[in-house]
């Protein structure tokens, strides 16, 4: 009689055993956006990066030209920003 009170509770699920399977469900859920967000930011930082090595490609390119690192009187005030920006 014993064994089939074990086959018993193994066939039919506890309340315990489905809130633990609900909450496992709910955490695979959790690591599957975790993991998609992971991916989008390393996507991004990616891109960042390959901004950044443009940009310094080109301010590179530019002090070899001479427009950077004159002194500042040599500035057109044109290029200046207003305060306010």
């Amino acid at each position: 009689m014993e064994s089939n009170t074990l086959m018993t509770s193994h066939t039919t699920p506890s309340p315990h055993a489905h809130h633990v399977e609900q909450r496992l469900t709910e955490l695979e859920i959790k690591v599957s956006y975790a993991d998609d967000l992971l991916d989008t930011l390393n996507q991004q930082v990616a891109r960042q990066q390959d901004q950044i090595e443009l940009l310094l490609r080109e301010v590179s390119r530019l002090r070899q030209r001479g427009d950077i690192g004159e002194s500042p009187t040599q500035r057109d005030p044109r290029d200046e920003l207003p305060p306010h920006y």
